[in-house]
């Protein structure tokens, strides 16, 4: 498995607000608070897409 470079957050942003992110390594997501989603990191690449993404509540 390829670990994910944390250092791509910088260019990242949420597809849906294009808000930040915050890399959360033990569940290997990229989280969304303004979008309440999670977007998972497969194999070290994270997946952009809102269909992909876990709804979480905060």
């Amino acid at each position: 498995m390829t670990d994910f470079d944390p250092q791509m957050l910088e260019s990242l942003v949420c597809p849906r607000t294009q808000g930040s992110l915050r890399y959360d390594a033990a569940a290997q997501e990229l989280i969304s608070k303004s979008a309440h989603l999670a977007f998972p990191i497969r194999d070290g690449i994270p997946v952009m897409l809102v269909d992909e993404a876990r709804r979480i509540d905060d």
